[in-house]
Formats: structure tokens, sequence, C-alpha cells
């Protein structure tokens, strides 16, 4: 990775045409990458390389969740932190794990559908396709977190294959067959496993076959048409359609060029908040409230119009100002005047109590995001965001002992109900948004 020896220049604008340039102390940047690598160190489980051949990268590392989750890993590659080897050898993993040709029918009336991807892989090498379990047998879950495998790992497999051949400058990585078909087709099928709309080309699920959609949110009921795994498929359809192209495919990567813009086309008029506020909701039936991680993840990808844009720009500004999405530099999925009652965050949860874990927690993964918002309009507010996120970072980093845990999963005010220390997406994340903006990546 390069270095910088002057202090660190973060233009942290997103698709801003003219980015605000954010001066960080000296040394913020490197202190970042300090320790996410330790960080990725301490995820490293060596208990898989009997049964995978590797040592698994788990998503926290003091023994939470011990085994190799395929989100976790896939939006953690943007930092660069991950050595192409490792990534190489997760990727073969997971399409190794990859469902056949037939539907898998398990207890409880799941299904696993043909190609599906799984959630995650046991340290034994089970294929899990449910949270909330570590049984990779037929009994692998109830029904709790979806009959439907999460939407997100598909989209999440294809980013992972396309970053590999982004890294090595051509479509060989992505032609590497495993198992009698290459990554590149295993990619293509499992972008087609989740339930879309035809109209839309947004991700849609239902109550009776529900499945979730954003695994940062499997325990949050929703249904309808779903904001963050369309915005996953959205990219995914651009990164098929690039490595299509290399391949030698026109035609196809065409059609998939149409189906991001079918999406892109349909986000702002299915997700609009009707109150005005200018976040998008997180789904059309349940869990039909504002979506502050699909929001800022939207303006991340530069998915929407420019006055969808504006007003969610605006409706991030207004929330940090007034304190209902933020605490210490992390992130709330619903801001606090929104809540869907006294009792819970969102709609309908899966025994997640109120401003805990995803109903009300506060988390750094989306931080990079944010700031990157706030930038575009207001630099001195991105900075004072970003300053936040690094005091919380230093005051609480886990190598100062065992009584600290800085980067945690999530927290409540005054870390209040804190959870898994050592947390991959919660500094990997971020950094990858901070990597880009100073021209690292």
């Amino acid at each position: 990775m390069r270095r910088r020896s002057a202090a660190a220049t973060l233009l942290l604008a997103g698709c801003a045409a003219r980015p605000a340039a954010i001066e960080l102390p000296r040394g913020d940047l490197e202190f970042l990458r300090e320790l996410a690598r330790d960080t990725l160190g301490l995820c490293r489980n060596g208990a898989s390389r009997r049964a995978l051949g590797f040592a698994a990268i788990t998503p926290a590392g003091r023994g939470g969740y011990p085994a190799f989750w395929i989100r976790d890993f896939c939006m953690s590659l943007d930092a660069r932190v991950i050595p192409l080897d490792e990534v190489r050898e997760h990727v073969r993993c997971i399409a190794k794990s990859q469902n056949g040709v037939n539907t898998l029918r398990l207890a409880h009336g799941l299904e696993v559908p043909p190609h599906a991807i799984p959630d995650h892989i046991t340290v034994e090498g089970g294929a899990v396709f449910y949270p909330g379990t570590y049984s990779s047998g037929h009994d692998q879950g109830n029904g709790a977190f979806g009959v439907l495998p999460p939407a997100d790992d598909h989209y999440e497999f294809v980013h992972a294959v396309a970053w590999m051949a982004s890294e090595t400058s051509g479509i060989d990585a992505a032609l590497e067959v495993v198992d009698g078909r290459s990554l590149l087709e295993r990619a293509d099928a499992g972008y087609r496993v989740p339930e879309h709309s035809p109209e839309t080309g947004l991700v849609r699920t239902s109550e009776q076959r529900r499945c979730v959609g954003f695994g940062f949110c499997d325990a949050i009921v929703m249904s309808g048409e779903l904001l963050f795994p369309s915005l996953l498929r959205r990219r995914a359809a651009q990164e098929l359609a690039h490595l299509w192209n290399l391949a030698g495919d026109p035609p196809r990567a065409a059609a998939l060029r149409g189906e991001a813009r079918t999406i892109e086309a349909h986000l702002a008029e299915r997700f609009r908040d009707p109150l005005g506020s200018g976040f998008l909701l997180a789904a059309t039936e349940l869990g039909r409230q504002p979506d502050v991680w699909g929001t800022l993840f939207a303006l991340h990808e530069g998915a929407l119009d420019s006055g969808a844009r504006a007003r969610a720009l605006d409706a991030v500004e207004a929330a940090v100002r007034s304190g209902t999405i933020l605490y210490e530099g992390a992130v709330r999925h619903v801001p606090t005047d929104r809540d869907a009652s006294p009792e819970s965050a969102w709609d309908r949860t899966v025994g997640a109590a109120k401003n805990t874990y995803q109903n009300g927690a506060y988390w750094h993964t989306p931080t990079g995001w944010l700031v990157e918002a706030l930038a575009e309009r207001n630099p001195e507010l991105a900075r004072r965001v970003a300053a936040e996120f690094l005091d919380h970072l230093r005051r609480h980093d886990f190598r100062l002992g065992p009584s600290e845990g800085a980067p945690w999963e999530c927290f409540g005010a005054g870390l209040k109900n804190a959870q898994n220390a050592v947390y991959l997406t919660s500094i990997l994340v971020p950094l990858g948004c901070f990597e880009r903006a100073a021209g690292q990546r």
C-alpha cells in the first residue's frame, strides 16, 4: 500500500463534480491503516486450516462470529488491506460452497434455490445459508431469518470476483474454473437467484416467502421491494456487465447495463419518504421507514438522480445537526425521531430490544459513507464527524488492553450494550472510503 509522508488530504465528496478537500491531522490515516491491519490479524481463524486449507477471515477478532461471513468479507475488500492471495482463497471457498443445480429443501419449509450463495461458512467447511445458526445441515434454520437465503451475499460474491479482476487488470481471475464452472459463470448465476420485480428491477420479498435483504438488518423483518439489496443488485449488474464485456460477450453486458439503468430509474420513486424527509425508505411494505444506511450507500454509489441526491444530502446534514443518527461518529439505522414505536426502532424485529444491535444501536461500518455525503455540502461538518470517529477509536482501541474493544460491531450511548469487539467492517469499510478519497486506490 502506498504511503504519504505529508498530511493526508481526503477528498470526501462521493460523486460531487467539485469535491471538498479535507485535511486530516498528520498520522490519522496511518493510524486507521495500522488499526485495520491489527484488526484483520485477530480476525484470522486458524481453526479453519484443517477443513478449508487457510485461515478464514471472520467478522470479529475476539471469538465473536466464529465462521467466514461472506458479506463482511466482501464489504471489507475496498480498503485493500486483505492480500490478493487470501482473497483468492476465500472466493474459491465461496464458489465451492455455492448450491448446485437443484433446490435444497430443508426443515421448517426452508428452500435453498439452485446456485444460491451461503450466508456464512463454518470453520469445519459447512455451508450455512441462513443467519442465526452454525448448523450446516438439514436443520440450519427455522424461518425466523427467512424461508429463502439472504439476497445480499449473492451480489457481494459478484463484487469479490470483480474486485479480483480489477486488482489483476484483466479477466483471467474471473475465468478461473472452480468445480467445473468459471467464477464469472458462478457469479452471474448467483446474481440471478434473489427475487426481483421485472418492472422495476428492485429486489423484493414477501412475508410468506421472506428472505433477508441485507445482513446488517437480518434481525429486522422487511417485505415488499427492498432498498439496500436493490442498490447491491445495481452495482452487481454493472460489475458483471464489465466482466462479460472483457470476456467477449457484449450482448450480455448490454443487457446487464440495462438492468442497472432500470433499477436507477425506480429508486427515488419507489423509496421516497412520504413525509418528505429526503431519506429513502428501507422497504415498501414492512420496514417502510427512513433507512439511514441505505440512503448513505445510495449516495456513495452515485445511484440517485440529481433531485433525489440533493434531498438525501439535505436530510443527512439535517439529521447530523439535530443529533438523530450519530453518536461518536457511529451511525444508527433509523433516525431517533422516526422510530416505529416507543418499543422499537423498526416495525418488527427478531428478538432485538430497542436501542440494541440493529434496532437502534450505533455502528461505525457506514461512517465513511456518512463523511463522504457530508463533505459534499459541509466540509467542516464532515471533518467533525471524522474527528469523532477517530477519537472514539483512539480512546477505546482494543490494543490498549482487554477492557477496550474498538472497533466494536455496535454500541449504545455511553457504550451501553457494546458488542463484538475488534470488528472488521467497522474499520475496513470506512478505511476503504478514506483511502479512495485520499487517492490511495
